[in-house]
């Protein structure tokens, strides 16, 4: 009985906690916290980190300001904000008040928010798609987007339908590119001859049987343009649009040309449309942001294929799609995507872009200091990560293990960099790195290299990167008049104890405090990723403390937290990342419920990568849409 009357008593207990936070006033118990401890740096015009609190007067205010309540919230939970040098700072309880009441504000504006699977602009091919669909359209191995203006980027990726314009000169682009691809695909006979089938070309070979039967040509034509349009549109099409594309085909013919120039006329005709340089989603009220709606499966099979592949759907599943089947078997259409040869663009694309490799492009390490750098090491620093990454997506691993591998692909000269024995040749081979501080992706020369200054490392940079790029928590911006690291005059001491003099100024140390500790981790590898033990002669400290509390000696100490303290962090932050680049668009606060289930996903199935990618084709903003207008 006493054991009965124990468990209920939890129970109410349990209900009361859990109910407490909705009965708390803004006004009466939260605003004079944020007054009396935050107003100081943050109010009456005060923007310290560039954060006012001036307009934080109401709860609505903290819900409609969403995104900096978001940071506010891991600031003031993480204990980072006020900061601890503060003489006057709130206890604890204040400290967990504070944080409670805006989570739980936000959790039920996010819960009691309409569903809304966002705005996604009809959006063009950026270069890489463009590239991959002439690869699979037209069966050519050149890239004709290569001469291409570069694509803008927004929320860190160059597929954000919001940023891809269309200039008078990309449009001239167009239409040179369609010409010179239609004249490579399609040979043409000389006059008055038929073609030789030494002389065909496989765009000719996929599409056409020869030799073509004069008296059938008008079928065999309509046939061509049928499926080349299907698949170049990414969907059926109607007889109206073969109709318009044969008309310009034979116009070719009756001017005395060959049936190969009427075949190269309709697939220059066809490259330059609307329906194959944007990926449409053909909508019936394109207008109302209230219109939302299931995608067709043709549209379905377009959306996973531009997310898995950077190109076009292929002739499965628009089978599929066809048949009204590829949503029954999505599961294992998504798995044979990401073990097909086609997935190396999505690795490359997605991996230069959240982890930032792409910036190895452009790194100039200085020759003096670094001469073992070579254009040959910079490609095996970028294809080591690929590499991993690829290796935990094709055999549906935990992506926990991008942070905790034990183990990595390098080749004789990248091994060679890291110190490693036993490897000769070219060719990469799996290693283990047990025993040494490289597991996982911090610890990779492409991330230490890409988060280093041309002369030393960055400790600045790599607190950053971990930040932002594997725990999602982006420190705010620096000031605008800070002046940087001298790099003129005589260096002396280590790089942590010249830090120490440059990050006096108050305005700074906040941030700094959060992001030094992190980067000081991997001071034991220098700028091109080599491990050192000494840095200008004196012995290295890469010891720390995070501002929540957990000390590590070094990056390996450091990794150890992130994998067994901070892999939530982690996979939401992979999540978000990956969830942006499928969906074209940035996120928005109504999409907080489709990026909690998809981590709860990954946490009930072992953070398995497929999991991660079926979590998010099935979800709301992948599988349907809404209109455009009102935003």
């Amino acid at each position: 009985m006493n054991l009965v009357i124990t468990i209920i008593s939890l129970l109410v207990t349990v209900r009361i906690g859990a109910a407490e936070p909705v009965k708390i006033s803004f006004a009466k118990d939260i605003l004079p916290i944020l007054e009396d401890h935050c107003y100081n740096c943050h109010g009456d015009s005060k923007k310290k980190g560039d954060l006012s609190l001036e307009s934080f007067k109401s709860e609505e205010d903290i819900r409609q300001n969403y995104k900096v309540s978001e940071q506010i919230f891991k600031y003031v939970l993480a204990g980072e904000m006020p900061p601890k040098d503060r003489n006057k700072r709130p206890t604890k309880e204040e400290q967990q008040l504070v944080a409670d009441w805006i989570r739980n504000s936000l959790d039920d504006f996010y819960a009691n928010a309409p569903p809304d699977p966002g705005r996604v602009t009809v959006r063009r091919l950026n270069r890489s798609e463009y590239n991959n669909v002439i690869r699979d359209l037209m069966y050519l191995g050149f890239s004709p987007a290569q001469d291409f203006p570069a694509d803008d980027s927004g929320y860190g990726f160059d597929n954000i339908g919001d940023v891809l314009s269309v200039s008078p000169l990309l449009l001239e682009k167009y239409l040179l590119a369609a010409e010179k691809i239609a004249e490579q695909a399609v040979a043409v006979p000389p006059r008055g001859k038929q073609l030789s089938p030494d002389h065909l070309t496989k765009f000719q070979k996929m599409y056409f049987k020869y030799p073509i039967a004069p008296d059938n040509r008008r079928q065999i034509a309509e046939d061509f343009a049928r499926t080349f349009m299907r698949r170049a549109y990414r969907r059926e099409v109607s007889g109206e649009e073969i109709k318009n594309v044969l008309v310009l085909a034979k116009q070719a013919v009756d001017d005395g040309g060959s049936f190969e120039e009427g075949v190269r006329l309709a697939v220059q005709a066809v490259l330059v449309s609307p329906r194959f340089l944007f990926r449409w989603e053909l909508d019936g009220a394109p207008d109302n942001p209230k219109s939302v709606r299931s995608l067709n499966e043709f549209e379905l099979a377009s959306r996973l294929s531009f997310f898995l592949w950077n190109s076009q759907p292929d002739d499965q599943l628009l089978k599929y799609a066809n048949r009204g089947q590829l949503r029954k078997n999505l599961g294992k259409e998504i798995a044979r995507m990401l073990k097909d040869a086609k997935s190396k663009s999505f690795v490359a694309n997605f991996t230069g872009q959240w982890l930032e490799l792409r910036n190895l492009d452009v790194y100039q390490p200085d020759n003096k200091l670094f001469p073992t750098f070579t254009p040959a090491l910079r490609r095996d620093m970028r294809q080591e990560t690929e590499l991993l990454f690829s290796h935990i997506m094709q055999g549906n691993r935990s992506v926990l293990q991008l942070l905790s591998a034990d183990y990595s692909f390098v080749n004789a000269r990248l091994a060679a960099h890291y110190q490693l024995d036993g490897v000769v040749g070219e060719q990469f081979r799996s290693v283990s790195l047990r025993g040494t501080s490289r597991a996982g992706i911090l610890g990779h020369a492409s991330v230490l290299t890409i988060t280093s200054d041309p002369n030393r490392t960055s400790p600045v940079k790599r607190g950053k990167y971990v930040l932002e790029n594997i725990l999602g928590t982006p420190p705010p911006a620096p000031p605008p008049d800070v002046p940087p690291l001298s790099e003129t005059g005589e260096i002396t001491g280590t790089l942590r104890e010249q830090f120490v003099k440059h990050r006096q100024d108050p305005t700074c140390a906040s941030c700094h405090k959060v992001m030094d500790p992190i980067g000081f981790s991997f001071e034991h590898f220098d700028a091109i990723g080599r491990y050192r033990t000494k840095d200008n002669g004196l012995p290295i400290d890469a010891s720390g403390k995070l501002e929540t509390g957990e000390s590590f000696d070094n990056a390996t100490g450091l990794r150890g937290i992130l994998i067994n303290q901070k892999h939530e962090y982690f996979a939401r932050c992979i999540t978000e990342k990956m969830l942006t680049y499928a969906l074209g668009r940035g996120l928005e606060y109504y999409d907080k419920r489709t990026i909690d289930s998809i981590v709860a996903r990954l946490k009930g199935n072992d953070y398995r990568f497929n999991e991660l990618v079926l979590g998010i084709a099935t979800s709301l903003p992948f599988d349907m849409k809404r209109g455009e207008a009102g935003e």
